[in-house]
């Protein structure tokens, strides 16, 4: 017989699979466009799409990767004198490989409503691509003169249709036109395709695509043209490891010169004479620990086996699934529980908000996982962080988390067990502190290997007995723009 406090306990995670279920439902059922207006495609039309010499423009500079390609071609034929510029007009770059497979059919709906040259296929057109020649081909022609190139130039909006792995490249790309000085720079909207979508979330664009989509796209790029504009902080991990290890990075992480580390920190191991160094930028989150080993299982498992990986929610059931066989729900008995603790191989400095001076942070002996977030959403629209009361703020010494206020909120996950109840929203995580910028010192000993991810792209970290890995973070001088879907 249950005792009453397991069958109170089953209640209530009942009463919560139930309001996941009704919010998930009432998400849907928004995204289908039903309690919507009703916006006229011709009008929408009218509003998005660029003039004909402005696209076939654009489309020959990026195809021939030279600016002055469209440039020499709509002065020669001086079509630009009469044309107007569209009120928002908008690119839109699409992962066809996203949203289980439907990217190609979203894309001739796409196509339809503004035009084919305003609509690129992330296989074929790398962003950069198009910022560096497309753009510059309207800045060139603003240059010259031309009206309606400048005022389409200042109007631009991008859209991503994709997860967020694809609009966190696009991001990416966009900050090369701040480094530049290349202004305005485009906001960015979305169409969630991938399988978290927590950019997504967190800009009001809807966790996933709805199943009336033909409908929804209309109101999605309306929306898009009027939205209010929102910022984002980046992040810019910098990774550096003793020369000689071996490791696989994420598309996220590219090798880079040597780094100085701040040499007023005291460093627990050695330092060799040479490393290697990698830096990426994310937007969601960093993490290191039993998640990011899960997710990297997870990849993996996919990679093999694509034909697994036909949507959404297929994803989610294989990664629960396959979290369940990972030990983080029942290790080993004859692991000593001590070795388990990321405590083991970690040492955590943080500067906190207000304060320019390093502080070292005790991470906790149960905890099993650290992540670093930026957004209000991690793991498919969860607040771990959660909202908290302004007594207990005061009390930590924390601010109200915002995903512009120059903060990083770190907290901790014990357990299989504990993750779940954060993930379901019963409890909050383990808080650990909020930082402007955080130094993680990693050292091996029992432990070969650690695991570590950022906004979902998860690697295999080799470890040393002998010498040091340093994962540095801090924000980047830059923030995105974002498209409020609001």
């Amino acid at each position: 017989m249950n005792s009453p406090s397991s069958s109170s306990s089953s209640s209530t995670i009942g009463d919560a699979n139930k309001l996941a279920v009704r919010s998930s439902i009432v998400e849907s059922i928004r995204g289908c466009g039903i309690s919507g207006q009703r916006v006229d495609k011709e009008e929408l039309r009218r509003n998005l799409t660029m003039p004909q010499y402005l696209r076939f423009a654009m489309r020959d500079s990026v195809n021939l990767q030279d600016a002055t390609v469209g440039e020499r071609r709509c002065i020669r034929d001086g079509e630009y004198d009469s044309s107007v510029a569209p009120l928002t007009p908008i690119i839109v770059f699409i992962n066809p490989r996203s949203g289980g497979r439907h990217g190609p059919v979203l894309k001739e709906r796409l196509q339809d409503l503004m035009s084919e040259e305003q609509v690129f296929d992330l296989v074929d057109v790398n962003p950069n691509e198009f910022f560096q020649y497309g753009l510059g081909c309207l800045e060139k022609l603003a240059g010259h003169g031309d009206t309606c190139a400048k005022e389409t130039r200042e109007r631009l909006r991008i859209m991503v249709a994709g997860g967020d792995g694809s609009v966190g490249w696009v991001l990416g790309c966009l900050t090369q036109l701040h480094i530049q000085g290349r202004e305005p720079v485009p906001p960015v909207g979305i169409i969630p395709l991938g399988t978290g979508n927590d950019l997504s979330r967190c800009f009001c664009w809807g966790g996933s695509f709805p199943f009336s989509w033909k409908a929804a796209i209309k109101r999605t790029l309306h929306k898009a043209s009027i939205g209010p504009i929102c910022r984002l902080d980046s992040w810019r991990v910098s990774l550096c490891m003793p020369e000689g290890t071996i490791v696989e990075p994420p598309y996220s992480l590219k090798q880079t010169e040597e780094f100085i580390l701040d040499e007023v920190l005291e460093v627990e191991g050695e330092l060799p004479d040479k490393v290697i160094c990698y830096e990426g930028v994310f937007y969601n989150y960093f993490s290191i620990g039993m998640d990011a080993q899960v997710a990297y299982g997870f990849h993996h498992l996919r990679n093999e086996k694509p034909y697994l990986a036909q949507g959404p929610i297929a994803n989610k059931i294989i990664y629960s699934g396959y979290t369940c066989t990972q030990g983080w729900f029942f290790t080993p008995c004859t692991n000593d529980p001590g070795l388990r603790g990321l405590k083991n191989i970690l040492r955590m400095h943080v500067k906190k908000v207000n304060c320019s001076e390093w502080e070292i942070v005790p991470v906790p002996t149960s905890v099993r996982a650290v992540v670093a977030l930026n957004l209000h959403s991690y793991g498919s629209g969860r607040n771990p962080w959660g909202n908290l009361k302004p007594e207990y703020l005061e009390k930590r010494g924390f601010v109200e988390a915002q995903v512009d206020d120059g903060l990083l909120e770190i907290f901790g996950l014990k357990q299989g067990w504990h993750a779940s109840f954060v993930m379901v929203e019963l409890i909050s995580a383990k808080h650990i502190a909020q930082a402007t910028a955080i130094r993680l010192e990693v050292r091996g000993g029992e432990w070969k290997d650690a695991y570590m991810q950022m906004d979902g792209e998860p690697w295999k970290q080799p470890m040393s007995k002998d010498f040091s890995t340093f994962v540095e973070i801090r924000r980047e001088p830059f923030q995105s723009l974002m498209i409020s879907g609001e």
